[in-house]
């Protein structure tokens, strides 16, 4: 059964998604659609800020079920190592994972 939100998600992935081999630790590659989030965070250690590049994308829990830290994504070429624990929305729709360049 599809949820209310399934249409319009799929529209938006299709629009604005860019497309991604998603590389589990155990098993096959599978070609995926995923939404680039890439904001610039401030990191506070002590007193001191830092300035730091963020990667991280939405991919649809329809096309991968469980992401994993370790578990790696192939963007235009670039290797992106999931880092941290995937999120899934409200929703259980989407997952967003936090990346860093490996």
């Amino acid at each position: 059964m599809h949820s209310l939100f399934t249409l319009p998600l799929d529209a938006v992935f299709q629009q604005f998604g860019v497309p991604a081999t998603f590389i589990p630790q155990a098993g096959d590659p599978v070609e995926i659609t995923v939404l680039s989030k890439q904001p610039d965070t401030i990191v506070s250690l002590g007193d001191t800020r830092i300035h730091s590049e963020t990667h991280m994308f939405e991919i649809r829990a329809s096309e991968i079920a469980n992401p994993r830290a370790g578990d790696r994504l192939i963007i235009d070429g670039t290797n992106h190592r999931i880092q941290g624990e995937p999120v899934r929305d409200s929703a259980r729709l989407v997952w967003t994972v936090e990346t860093v360049v490996a």
